[in-house]
């Protein structure tokens, strides 16, 4: 009998330990993993700068709160931000960096409504919970927090019709990932930002899947030429060590002055020191342009796949951030299966999509193994 509440449907695998691109289970069975912990082990399992990170911090002091000056922290935020025209707050999850974007954008703007879009997901505390454009998972939680409005993901005039004075902030992935991969189109997003702009509202784009290297630029949005107000960051930005960052413009600084939000372990020493580490490894442009080119890989291979599969849709994404449309929700639930017991751990997306996350680190052999188990699977 378990002791824990049933929120999850848990696989009855155990994952105890992992190196590189494999994790192992209970039994000691080996699998590729093609999902990092959803997009939370960019890195890689045991990389040895990030153990060696970890283990340095773990000597000293692991918490000291935010009452105190931490250079950890300005040190993470000077690298996140590049130089650019942002500040940093550091929190624990990817929903808290989410709930601090809302909080900001209303306190800065002086408005109440956030516009967000209909399969997006950023989060399932109350306010992120909110700002997500998905029915099934608000059921059973109203009220839920009023002021968020729901619009067609790359569609224009709704957004056109919606964003009037009232409206403090938009707020978007640059690819949905629980809602099913779905790309946000170059000139949607470049109109999304202008009008943003033109109307006084702020442009929050949520990071939290997509940054940290995982389409092939450290941020998603840098392939859009887009210039965000708010970025929202967590999962792999300490590489499995519970952190998520805000990053806002340095002109919103007085709408977040002392006592307006704070975290008791948000940016604690330990998790900033793997921070630190994991942003240097992945902010390097050879380390980028080889997850482009893997990921280039990956979706030609895969593309042949699908194209050949009859259980097959469609494909899309963008570098190591992949999904594989299938014909049935069914198909989804039996293809992971299969794909398990051929040993590759892969996961859903919205409602038939098979959602490909494998560390950044992967090697060529490694996904070209990967390829082959999917290709066995969907053309079995």
């Amino acid at each position: 009998m378990s002791h824990l509440f049933p929120n999850y449907a848990r696989d009855e695998i155990d994952l105890v330990d992992g190196s590189g691109s494999y994790v192992f289970d209970q039994n000691g069975t080996k699998y590729l993993d093609f999902m990092s912990g959803i997009a939370v082990s960019n890195l890689g399992h045991h990389n040895p700068q990030v153990m060696q990170a970890l283990a340095e911090q773990a000597s000293k002091i692991w918490h000291s709160s935010n009452l105190y000056t931490n250079n950890l922290q300005e040190l993470v935020a000077e690298k996140l931000t590049m130089g650019k025209d942002y500040l940093a707050f550091f929190c624990n999850s990817g929903t808290e960096a989410n709930e601090a974007a809302i909080k900001l954008a209303r306190k800065a703007t002086g408005r109440s409504k956030i516009l967000s879009f209909e399969h997006s997901f950023h989060g399932r505390t109350y306010g992120a919970l909110s700002a997500t454009g998905q029915p099934a998972l608000q059921a059973g939680f109203f009220p839920i927090v009023a002021g968020f409005e729901y619009l067609p993901y790359n569609q224009l005039e709704p957004l056109k019709q919606q964003l009037d004075e009232n409206v403090a902030a938009v707020m978007l992935e640059v690819i949905q990932g629980e809602g099913g991969i779905i790309p946000a189109d170059k000139k949607w997003l470049q109109a999304v930002a202008k009008l943003c702009k033109e109307n006084g509202s702020l442009l929050i784009i949520d990071e939290i899947q997509t940054g940290m290297g995982r389409t092939g630029t450290f941020f998603a949005f840098e392939a859009y030429q887009i210039e965000p107000d708010i970025i929202t960051l967590a999962k792999a930005l300490a590489n499995g060590i519970p952190v998520g960052a805000m990053l806002g413009k340095k002109e919103l600084a007085d709408s977040f002055g002392p006592g307006s939000h704070g975290t008791t372990f948000g940016g604690n020493n330990l998790a900033m020191s793997v921070a630190d580490t994991v942003v240097s490894e992945i902010n390097q442009p050879e380390f980028l342009a080889a997850v482009t080119e893997k990921g280039n890989y990956l979706m030609e291979e895969l593309t042949k796949v699908t194209e050949a599969s009859e259980k097959a849709v469609a494909i899309r994404g963008k570098g190591l951030m992949l999904g594989i449309e299938l014909n049935s929700a069914e198909t989804l639930q039996q293809t992971i299966q299969d794909l398990k017991a051929e040993k590759l751990l892969a996961i859903k997306a919205g409602i038939n999509v098979l959602r490909l996350l494998p560390p950044l680190t992967i090697s060529q052999e490694e996904l070209a193994a990967g390829v082959e188990i999917i290709r066995s699977v969907l053309l079995g």
